[in-house]
């Protein structure tokens, strides 16, 4: 008899497939991977077997077979604490959900670490990367980590790992891997149209210090609408760190000596600090200033009155991510490129006031 998945503990077998259906093992593993080898009522048969057993066939020996795992390895950065910050965690499930579509299973990968001389564990991004790739249990990479000075893609180009990135190449325009990235630009000219086509001009800007390309692209975003509308941005452009309480306090300041009516931030994170100043002095977002941020986080979606946020376009950019994906396993000729998506702007309370 064979096993009886409702009752027995350990998963059924080809062997006990093959007894089930009357065939044998061969028979069975031709049913799987050469099925014309077969009439069709000893095909039926096996496959009837296969159902009822609850059968699943082994991993590694299809790999073994066709020479591809069909999984991608993406390492997941942990998310800083006193942030709002979801953008990875949405990035995530929408690449998961696109790559089961095409039949790929995604494989997630944490830092790994390296031992200092005086015996200190330090982060190493690349060890992770490192142990699957001499694993070969992955067909392939999803980079996010494109920020001036990452090793990941130097490190995968060189071994010629096939890979897509998740972020532009900031510090190599002429890279010739496949990327995907949001127009955050786009995304914070919407953002500050929408305020100034609401009557605002002193709208400011609070981003990050310098040096981070990202922030720099948003803030680029907000200069331009002004400009376009001759709007003088002296003394309303503010930057301090991705966390709450520090932002806080310079958010606090700015309103002090700035005093804009409106402010457009480069992360909810940020957002949610002007928020909480508004608060503590018990003025109303969206009547006494409109405030906007970047990533349209679960937080903007619960915040009374309600956080108006750019909304990054993940599940468009995960199903981007997997047809570069494809392109690259596939085996026609596929010539790298980058795709640029525009964000929305999801418009709430804290600029359209109920």
């Amino acid at each position: 008899m064979g096993i009886d998945p409702g009752q027995g503990t350990l998963p059924p077998t080809l062997a006990d497939v093959a007894e089930r259906a009357g065939v044998s093992r061969q028979t069975v593993s031709n049913a799987i991977n050469n099925p014309s080898l077969l009439r069709a009522d000893t095909l039926d048969r096996v496959r009837r077997a296969i159902v009822d057993l609850g059968y699943l066939p082994n991993r590694a020996a299809r790999n073994l077979r066709t020479g591809t795992s069909r999984l991608v390895g993406l390492r997941v950065p942990p998310v800083p604490e006193s942030t709002a910050n979801s953008t990875m965690d949405r990035f995530v499930h929408a690449l998961v959900e696109a790559s089961g579509l095409a039949g790929y299973h995604v494989l997630l990968v944490a830092d790994g670490y390296t031992e200092a001389a005086d015996g200190t564990r330090m982060p190493d991004p690349i060890k992770g990367y490192d142990d699957l790739l001499r694993s070969t249990a992955v067909d392939a990479f999803v980079v996010t980590d494109t920020y001036l000075g990452n090793p990941q893609t130097t490190w995968l180009a060189e071994r010629r790992a096939p890979f897509v990135a998740f972020g532009r190449p900031w510090d190599d325009p002429a890279a010739r891997h496949a990327w995907v990235d949001v127009d955050g630009a786009a995304g914070t000219r919407l953002a500050t149209e929408h305020l100034m086509d609401r009557g605002h001009q002193r709208v400011a800007w609070l981003g990050w210090p310098a040096g981070s390309r990202i922030g720099q692209d948003r803030r680029t975003g907000w200069e331009r609408a002004m400009l376009a509308r001759r709007c003088d941005t002296g003394g309303l452009a503010w930057t301090t760190e991705d966390s709450l309480e520090p932002a806080r306090r310079v958010a606090a300041t700015m309103l002090d000596v700035a005093r804009p009516s409106a402010v457009v931030c480069a992360s909810d994170t940020l957002a949610m600090a002007v928020l909480h100043v508004l608060a503590e002095r018990g003025l109303r977002p969206g009547h006494d200033l409109a405030v906007v941020g970047f990533d349209d986080s679960a937080t903007a979606q619960t915040v009374p009155p309600g956080l108006t946020s750019v909304r990054p376009p993940m599940d468009r950019a995960a199903v981007a991510v997997v047809d570069a994906l494809r392109g690259l396993l596939g085996a026609e000729q596929f010539t790298p490129t980058g795709v640029l998506l525009t964000p929305t702007l999801s418009v709430r309370g804290s600029t359209v006031p109920s």
